[in-house]
């Protein structure tokens, strides 16, 4: 799932050198946290906050396959 979020992030950015994904396992569940460079927060974002939204609802469904519970965090560097 990582990999996944890296991958939507860094086909978004202009800097995709910047891209960092942190991953945090609990029992059921898996907490990422995505930092970008300050100036591409707002493509991962969008407009309204619909590509985060989107993000998010694409990695809730990769961790049901797998049975998980899945949240993403956009976070500043």
């Amino acid at each position: 799932m990582k990999d996944l979020v890296a991958y939507m992030a860094r086909n978004l950015v202009n800097d995709p050198s910047q891209v960092r994904v942190r991953e945090r396992n609990r029992t059921r569940s898996v907490v990422l946290e995505l930092s970008v460079a300050p100036e591409d927060m707002g493509r991962v974002i969008g407009k309204g906050g619909r590509v985060a939204n989107a993000m998010r609802v694409i990695l809730r469904v990769a961790a049901m396959r797998q049975g998980k519970r899945a949240t993403l965090n956009i976070v500043e560097s």
